[in-house]
């Protein structure tokens, strides 16, 4: 039978539309066996399926996670990092190496004898296959009621090979004597002593191979419903497509000797960067639990983010069973843990995740934002209590302790409706449709002369700058008199030799942040030519009048002595 190899697909012809070159990088260095195909066309199973509720999360923060830091935790980030696992709703956490270093050992000592560990919290401690370090391993859980002992040895041909440098009998035997010393260690122990078994790097393990020593380290324990086996099969290093990892546990799954003595656990890293998908492929393909750790810390590119797991079941209705509600505070909290930035385009909790530049996108969260608003005031229920569904947003940032002054932020790539957004959102400034289109031109020159995001502060200031200041015209505002001020105004601006007249005029009532109780926006004809002015005031006639004037200031007209002709200083922004 012909093997067929990774650049097989490369050597068709490209179409007549892709004009790309060869790179000139050493490709041919890469080129490995397809993974052996496990399953029977038509026979993979977990395709389609959708999940229906949370798996088993272990945390391995405090071990995976730790042993990845340039500057592993100390005793006080790891008591942290631990509170934080058990406050969020963790109930299995692995706690430690204990035979790696004193630090690790005193911290498990710390958490058995000062009972810190809640009754519905099982805690493991990791151990290789070594007899030493699994003695030294039991003896850092003595005295405990319950606990988990995770026994990990790499099984893959090039570490068999190059590493270990011994045969898949010496690999086998390494893992039954192993088994057996964790058994009899744990009967002397008492309590209530578990196992559970990872052969590291199984990704890339022949699967005959992978499924005999986990049916031999399954038989030696003795897996049963009552007294399971923790069967962890990890991605050691991310080598290939997510959907051959759910092949792998399918396969797996379905040819285990004890699979009801089984919790087939997962444990994905992210060097191809699809841990997410591998992991949530997995559990389609029967795993019951997955190992990672927050935000994906982890060697190299890290392990997989549970964060994001637990958040993409909630996102779609499911209860993730950990309590995410205040997730700026988690990653706080994990940040001085880890001493590790959370970046910002991290899914849920990075700055920028919830954030839009785009003028497009801006427009349809805002509109998306009033109508949820608009439908609340129909059916007379909070926003809280309808569906979410927004466009750009798969969740209500708010259900996560996140707010909503980020959601919408300005730069050069933004538009009228974000613009829009925040006066109306920050300070109770509802733009009416013509106004928005020529205030996004004016910020929009802002941002291009700056080259920066504006903040909304400064948005609010160029508004208040461009569109409130009457200017010149101040003085104008005593001739406001009567049944109809802004009528009177503008006969006596007529007067002066202005031809103004007021097109469209627009009053609403100050928004919280506005600072003042009416807003008014008038769109003036001064000779002829349209332009926009704002006015704030006290009372809706007030508010009306400082608009007029703001508007015959930005027109740019001169009053004369009554007899002179109006000169104009050149149609501003908006003004056609």
């Amino acid at each position: 039978m012909t093997t067929k190899t990774s650049a097989d697909h490369r050597l068709r012809p490209q179409p007549w539309w892709n004009p790309q070159q060869p790179s000139g990088m050493p490709v041919h260095r890469y080129r490995r066996a397809e993974p052996q195909e496990l399953l029977a066309p038509g026979t993979r199973t977990w395709l389609g399926r959708s999940p229906d509720r949370a798996p088993l999360w272990s945390s391995v923060d405090l071990r995976d996670g730790n042993q990845a830091l340039a500057d592993p935790m100390d005793l006080r980030r790891k008591r942290k990092m631990f509170d934080l696992l058990v406050r969020l709703g963790f109930k299995d956490i692995e706690i430690g190496y204990p035979a790696a270093s004193e630090t690790e050992f005193e911290f498990v000592r710390r958490l058995v004898t000062g009972g810190h560990i809640p009754d519905d919290v099982t805690v493991s401690v990791f151990t290789p296959a070594r007899p030493e370090l699994i003695e030294r391993t039991f003896e850092a859980i003595r005295g405990t009621d319950r606990a988990v002992v995770h026994l990990c040895h790499a099984t893959a041909c090039l570490w068999r090979e190059v590493v270990f440098r011994k045969t898949p009998s010496e690999v086998m035997a390494l893992a039954r004597d192993s088994a057996r010393q964790m058994v009899r260690l744990a009967d002397r122990a008492g309590g209530d002593i578990r196992f559970e078994y990872s052969p590291e790097t199984f990704n890339v393990t022949e699967p005959e191979f992978a499924l005999e020593i986990a049916n031999t380290v399954a038989e030696i324990v003795d897996a049963t419903p009552d007294r399971p086996l923790i069967l962890n099969l990890p991605s050691t290093v991310e080598m290939h497509a997510p959907h051959v990892f759910a092949d792998q546990i399918q396969w797996m799954s379905a040819n285990l000797d004890r699979r009801d003595g089984i919790i087939l656990s997962v444990h994905p890293h992210n060097d191809r960067g699809t841990a997410v998908a591998a992991a949530e492929f997995a559990l389609a393909a029967g795993a019951d639990r997955v190992e990672g750790t927050l935000f994906g810390n982890g060697e190299r590119t890290g392990n997989v983010c549970l964060v994001t797991l637990a958040l993409n079941l909630f996102s779609r209705g499911i209860d993730p069973q950990l309590d995410l509600s205040d997730l700026p505070a988690v990653r706080r909290a994990v940040e001085e843990c880890n001493q590790m930035p959370v970046p910002d385009r991290h899914p849920y909790a990075g700055d920028l995740v919830f954030t839009a530049f785009s003028g497009t996108h801006q427009d349809a969260i805002a509109k998306g934002m009033v109508h949820l608003a608009d439908r609340a005031d129909a059916a007379g229920v909070p926003v809280a209590e309808l569906p979410w569904d927004v466009p750009y947003l798969p969740v209500d940032p708010q259900d996560l302790g996140r707010s909503y002054e980020a959601v919408i932020r300005v730069n050069s790539q933004s538009g009228k409706g974000g613009i829009a957004h925040v006066l109306r959102t920050r300070w109770g400034i509802e733009l009416p449709e013509g106004l928005r289109a020529e205030f996004g031109r004016v910020i929009q020159r802002v941002t291009d002369l700056s080259g920066r995001e504006v903040e909304p502060g400064r948005i609010r200031d160029v508004f208040r700058t461009e569109y409130c200041d009457t200017g010149d015209w101040a003085g104008f505002a005593a001739f406001a008199s009567g049944d109809d001020p802004v009528e009177s105004l503008l006969a006596e601006v007529r007067a002066c030799g202005v031809d103004a007249r007021v097109e469209q005029t627009v009053c609403d009532e100050g928004g919280p942040g506005s600072g003042t109780e009416y807003v008014c926006y008038t769109r003036l004809l001064v000779a002829h030519e349209p332009v926009w002015g704002v006015g704030l005031g006290a009372t809706a006639h007030a508010a009306m009048v400082q608009a007029v004037l703001s508007g015959l200031r930005r027109s740019g007209a001169r009053a004369g002595n009554g007899r002179s002709v109006p000169q104009l200083a050149g149609a501003r922004e908006g003004a056609r």
